[in-house]
């Protein structure tokens, strides 16, 4: 232990590592009605920096090419020594991260954690969760099997209901007329290289943000359950008196980790083809097209809504309402209260639209 202790009292002389610690992990104060909520953020970094790792790994032996994409999967998941493990945790850890990121995003919700001065952090915490869609979307092209030629088709389709400006957008996001292999040489350079870039940057903005402004108060558990944020200067949140982060919270952060790395593992070993039909494993075949043609989950609710109405405009527009009022609802929601059983209108609003997707969702899966 001698030497540890003095690497860590040379490196503290030149960087003054025992006030970094203090500040930032023993004298970072949490409010102390905390709960387990808040450990989604730290999950999501767990998860995305395994799909970075995992996403690195399969590069090495994939190749993105139309004739040649399959076959490297394939390749990959028969041949390269735990290939089929890396594979199937990068393709199992995308679907985990939208399940997580919208918990996440219900729980900032339900405590009204998004209310001012946290706007622009609600901002950059959906603009990410607009980014996560985009990463699944681009990399679910990529292996070219039948699953994924075809209902990067239909998705691409239904931008061609925007007006004026429709079939320009599908003929650039294609790369010509059709899916092919411009598609996938497009889709690739945006998987791997430019939404993770964005990605990166905005979760560091993210947690630039959660540090300038403290961590917000849980409305449970407490006599005052409003938003303690007054007037227009800035301040930061404060909580005399609450828990340090290390050890007390980092510890409910690593077992919650560790819950989600369980239930994870599960999935990867034992059910690895819940989020995958028949058609993932069949080469692209732009010849024949399947009979019941499906995007992801987290668009079933999107694709469904398309399908209702007799004009897929209206679909759009109705999509691109909603998420505009999420994306603005800290501008719209000024009220102080943050418990959300004192939020009647909020509860209604909120649980109302959380069984419309639900519903959507389960329609679209059987429709």
């Amino acid at each position: 232990m001698k030497p540890l202790k003095y690497l860590y009292d040379w490196i503290d002389v030149r960087i003054g590592a025992r006030d970094i610690v203090e500040k930032e992990l023993t004298g970072y104060l949490l409010p102390r009605n905390i709960n387990v909520w808040y450990s989604m953020g730290s999950i999501l970094l767990v998860i995305f920096s395994l799909q970075v790792l995992t996403g690195i790994l399969l590069l090495i032996h994939f190749v993105p090419d139309a004739d040649k994409a399959f076959t490297s999967v394939s390749n990959i998941t028969n041949n390269v020594p735990f290939g089929w493990l890396i594979h199937t945790c990068h393709a199992v850890g995308s679907n985990m991260m939208v399940l997580v990121l919208l918990l996440h995003m219900l729980s900032v919700l339900f405590m009204g954690s998004y209310k001012r001065p946290r706007e622009l952090n609600w901002l950059t915490g959906f603009t990410l969760f607009t980014l996560v869609q985009g990463i699944c979307l681009t990399g679910y092209l990529l292996p070219w099997s039948q699953l994924s030629f075809w209902a990067t088709t239909v998705a691409t389709n239904s931008v061609n209901a925007i007006p004026v400006v429709g079939s320009f957008l599908v003929e650039f996001l294609r790369g010509g007329k059709l899916v092919g292999p411009a598609t996938l040489g497009r889709f690739f350079a945006l998987h791997v290289a430019v939404i993770p870039v964005a990605i990166a940057a905005l979760v560091g903005a993210h947690l630039f943000l959660l540090q300038r402004t403290g961590v917000s108060t849980p409305p449970f558990g407490i006599k005052d359950s409003s938003n303690p944020w007054k007037g227009d200067t800035y301040r930061y949140e404060e909580h005399p008196g609450g828990i340090p982060f290390f050890p007390n919270y980092m510890l409910d952060d690593l077992r919650s980790i560790s819950i989600y790395l369980a239930c994870f593992l599960g999935v990867v070993f034992f059910a690895p083809h819940v989020f995958f039909p028949a058609t993932a494993f069949l080469p692209a075949n732009p010849y024949l097209t399947p009979a019941h043609i499906k995007p992801e989950w987290y668009f079933l609710a999107n694709y469904q809504t398309l399908k209702i109405f007799p004009s897929e405009i209206i679909g759009l527009a109705i999509q691109g309402a909603a998420m505009t009022f999420l994306a603005l609802l800290p501008f719209i929601d000024r009220g102080a209260e943050k418990h959300p059983l004192k939020r009647p209108v909020f509860m209604v609003c909120a649980i109302g639209g959380l069984l419309l997707w639900i519903g959507l969702t389960i329609w679209g899966h059987y429709s």
